[in-house]
């Protein structure tokens, strides 16, 4: 690898870092809550890998479909902090 190829990679890296800092920022305060989601209002991915992005759970209540819910909350909700409805 010559040093422009090293400079190149090490400054992608980088950015990369910085763009996943700033995607979970928001997030503070908050958990991830599986089978609180309703059709299609999941937050991300599933647990299973189903499927990769948000807005895709199929049924209500997937144990394996999460939401951000404010921390501390989820049992309180009849969710869980693991996927699948383990605790």
């Amino acid at each position: 690898m010559t040093k422009r190829q090293f400079l190149l990679a090490t400054a992608l890296a980088g950015i990369a870092a910085a763009g996943v800092n700033t995607a979970y920022a928001g997030e503070e305060g908050k958990e991830k809550c599986y089978g609180v989601a309703k059709a299609g209002a999941n937050d991300c991915a599933s647990a299973t890998g189903s499927h990769s992005c948000a807005g895709q759970a199929k049924t209500d209540n997937d144990p394996n479909e999460w939401k951000y819910v404010a921390s501390g909350t989820c049992a309180d909700m009849g969710g869980s902090l693991e996927p699948g409805g383990s605790s």
